[in-house]
């Protein structure tokens, strides 16, 4: 068997607040006076995982705070073999709380740039925006997208039973900047979720997404529009979503013929990097290190990465699995 951690991935949906290492949050625990609840799953539901990541979020009020997980996140990622990734980041949430719409993404933005270069990695971002708050912050999601030309996304997260229906302006006028649509959905509700994420939400992509299974014709939808799904394995488990990692659903949605990419979500609560992901789908629902080629170069099609780093990744991968 070929060593994961050599294959070359691109890492599509992972939380930067939930990639947060232990003794960076014990310092700035230490710098603001914030308790952090339970750090690690399974969770007793979502609501105890919310209360966790929301102090989490609270420990980040300076621009240090940002730059600094941002450089550590390009330092884990490259450590694990990922080449290419797409952060999200709740930008527009910080800049609200914190009185400055635009320090938050730019410190992010200035740590990535440092950790890029420091560790030959590729990173982008994503902007998300809960469902549950004003259309008037997404909005400013749209402009900072717009602004800085390394966030390639903005999407919707959280609460998957709130309308889209408000957002569909900004989601027309996301198309028309070429910003992509990266939607939350079929993670803690339905299929009609996910339908209502491609029709609505105009997503180029899928986060989780794994309850499209539940009606056929969602299913469909997404394979004739081949429209991938970031699927999360262990956060699923851990959010009690799932009820174990040997019965989750992944494998039924290949068999279903969607496009099905491999991420880690909230590495820091799980406890897992997208190496173990891949190992977990090898020991647990035994995959092939074929079929674990073939889902990294999913991720690396399903992404916004340039061409050549495109390219570059395909040929990598093919390299890896051509291997002994």
């Amino acid at each position: 068997m070929r060593d994961l951690a050599a294959l070359p991935k691109a890492h599509l949906h992972v939380h930067l607040e939930s990639t947060v290492r232990p003794d960076t949050l014990a310092d700035l625990v230490d710098d603001h006076g914030v308790e952090v609840p339970r750090a690690r799953g399974p969770f007793e539901g979502f609501a105890q995982f919310a209360a966790h990541n929301g102090a989490v979020r609270d420990c980040l009020r300076r621009a240090e705070d940002f730059h600094r997980i941002a450089y550590e996140f390009c330092a884990e990622e490259a450590a694990q073999g990922t080449r290419y990734a797409e952060v999200t980041f709740t930008a527009a949430a910080h800049g609200e709380r914190l009185g400055d719409p635009d320090m938050p993404l730019e410190a992010v933005l200035s740590g990535l740039a440092a950790g890029q270069a420091a560790h030959g990695i590729v990173c982008r971002v994503i902007v998300d925006h809960p469902r549950k708050r004003p259309v008037e912050r997404l909005e400013t999601s749209l402009r900072l997208a717009v602004t800085h030309p390394q966030v390639v996304a903005i999407g919707v997260a959280g609460a998957e039973d709130h309308p889209l229906t408000p957002f569909t302006t900004v989601f027309r006028a996301a198309r028309d900047a070429g910003v992509g649509l990266v939607h939350h959905a079929g993670e803690c509700c339905g299929a009609a979720s996910v339908a209502e994420a491609v029709t609505v939400g105009l997503a180029d992509r899928i986060g989780h997404g794994f309850r499209a299974l539940e009606d056929p014709e969602v299913v469909a939808l997404l394979r004739d529009r081949a429209i991938p799904l970031e699927v999360c394995p262990s956060s699923n488990v851990a959010l009690g979503l799932v009820g174990s990692l040997s019965s989750h659903p992944l494998p039924h949605l290949l068999d279903a013929g969607l496009t099905v990419t491999l991420n880690t979500d909230i590495p820091s609560s799980t406890g897992t990097t997208l190496t173990d992901e891949y190992r977990l789908l090898r020991e647990e629902l035994g995959f092939g290190d074929d079929a674990l080629a073939r889902i990294a170069t999913a991720a690396a099609d399903a992404s916004y990465a340039p061409a050549a780093v495109k390219t570059a990744l395909r040929q990598d991968i093919a390299t890896w699995r051509a291997g002994s």
